[in-house]
């Protein structure tokens, strides 16, 4: 998919609010072949997404061996709004807890005396963390109004073609 696209989607008003959430559903590939999928905390800097994870994590083996990963975030109301992205995780190590670690878990409601625990357990936990940043290379945006998936639009275009005979 050429960026230009890639952009024009990631930048309309939908894609904007499903890319503020919170949580992703990382999709990648595990080294004996099988597909894993783990919702994940995530934040959206412009042209990448980013996640942190643990050092030993086990999706760590698994994006080294295989990279390409595809992202789903989406809403829990009917229509659902729904933004696919495709990309490649490149795994960044960085020394402490990452900036976006901090921001991406921000958005939870705590008191600012349980942000201040939290954020001392955290930093006592994690000597260093992975970032996981994604640069799309794909999107889809589907909001059931203005965009379908791929194979219902193609039914559509059938069903339209049978009744034009």
């Amino acid at each position: 998919m050429e960026q230009n696209k890639i952009s024009e989607i990631l930048n309309r008003p939908m894609s904007q609010e499903l890319l503020a959430r919170d949580v992703t559903r990382l999709a990648y590939t595990a080294e004996d072949g099988t597909p894993r999928n783990v919702p994940i905390a995530f934040t959206w800097n412009g042209s990448e997404v980013v996640m942190c994870t643990s050092t030993n994590a086990p999706k760590l083996r698994h994006l080294r061996h295989n990279p390409m990963v595809a992202l789903t975030i989406d809403t829990e109301v009917h229509p659902p709004k729904i933004l696919l992205i495709r990309g490649r995780a490149e795994l960044d190590l960085v020394e402490g807890i990452p900036d976006e670690y901090l921001q991406m878990n921000g958005s939870y409601h705590m008191t600012p005396e349980q942000r201040v625990e939290w954020e001392a357990e955290v930093r006592s936990l994690y000597d260093s963390m992975f970032r996981i940043v994604v640069t799309p290379t794909w999107a889809k945006l589907i909001d059931f109004e203005t965009t379908l998936p791929t194979p219902v639009e193609e039914l559509i275009r059938r069903r339209e073609e049978l009744r034009r005979g």
